[in-house]
């Protein structure tokens, strides 16, 4: 299924504005990335797209390079709920990882996957694969594509539980249109600069 036209527009000239104008700002993040900890610049993982189709997406990388297979380790500190995991104080991340992530910045490289289609600039946060195993209502997030920034990213982040998470993105699944993306965008902007539900 593809976007609707007005939908897609949005995100091809949004995210080919937004790339344009943050070139300097996306060789910084990649600099001191390579030059901070070794390692390579870009984390690339498979997530659940629309309709569970896998598909790489990009992030600048903020962990350690060893930090996927450290995780297990620390699992009994997850601070989430249902397919998430997170911590406050994830000592995986390194320092120039914990200022991208306070920001935001490292979701940038997820222009590209917009440009390429398989994400929107807003929608439901696409989950790794190997945790994307949705049952119930949750099935519901895969309807549409997901996307960079969502209803639950401008609405606490990761302080929120997985279970009102899910609520929030059925809510834009259903509601969904060329107004409430652009009103999410515009709730973004404070959002990523509060740092609220950042960790």
């Amino acid at each position: 299924m593809r976007a609707p036209s007005a939908k897609r527009a949005l995100d091809l000239t949004g995210s080919l504005l937004l790339l344009l104008l943050l070139a300097p700002v996306l060789g910084a993040c990649a600099a001191a990335v390579a030059l901070t900890s070794p390692g390579g610049t870009f984390f690339r993982q498979a997530r659940a797209g629309r309709g569970g189709e896998p598909f790489e997406m990009l992030k600048f990388r903020t962990m350690r390079a060893s930090a996927a297979a450290e995780r297990a380790s620390l699992a009994a500190r997850n601070d989430s709920d249902g397919h998430l995991f997170k911590m406050r104080a994830d000592p995986r991340i390194t320092p120039v990882g914990r200022f991208l992530r306070r920001f935001s910045l490292d979701e940038l490289p997820q222009l590209v996957n917009v440009v390429r289609g398989e994400m929107s600039l807003v929608g439901p946060r696409p989950l790794p694969v190997e945790d994307s195993g949705y049952t119930g209502l949750a099935l519901g997030r895969l309807k549409v594509l997901p996307g960079i920034t969502g209803l639950w990213q401008v609405s606490g982040r990761s302080d929120l539980p997985w279970d009102e998470m899910v609520l929030l993105d059925l809510e834009y699944v259903d509601t969904h249109c060329l107004a409430v993306d652009l009103g999410i965008l515009a709730r973004t902007v404070p959002a990523v600069l509060t740092a609220r539900g950042a960790h």
